[in-house]
């Protein structure tokens, strides 16, 4: 149990690190008017679980300490589902109801087709 929770642990630092790292960079480069910097966060890990997790389980036999890390831990960290609440949040507070409509039903409809494009991907590799 206790190695399992240094696996997702790890997993956990490296993926909030990684998440931190894209979503500064979006957000320098393309504004923060509009939550982008976790869009994309939210989207990317959407991708990620689907084709690592469609990878595990049909074409990879990885150890469930492998799967831990991966799935729970950095992708877990990965993506900003709690973060894209505050965010979502913060525009409805300031009154840009338009961007945070946007917001909820890009990140639900785009991050599900991102998770549709790694499942097939993982299958055809």
């Amino acid at each position: 149990m206790i190695l399992n929770a240094l696996f997702v642990g790890f997993g956990g630092f490296l993926g909030a690190i990684s998440r931190f790292l894209v979503s500064s960079w979006v957000g320098q480069r393309w504004g923060r008017v509009f939550p982008l910097g976790t869009f994309v966060a939210n989207i990317l890990g959407c991708f990620m679980i689907g084709f690592v997790m469609t990878l595990f389980s049909e074409r990879i036999m990885a150890s469930p300490q492998i799967r831990l890390f991966v799935g729970v831990g950095f992708i877990g960290a990965f993506t900003t589902f709690s973060t894209f609440e505050y965010e979502t949040g913060a525009l409805l507070m300031d009154g840009q109801w338009l961007l945070a409509m946007l917001n909820v039903v890009g990140s639900l409809i785009i991050g599900f087709a991102a998770l549709k494009a790694g499942e097939v991907l993982a299958k055809t590799i």
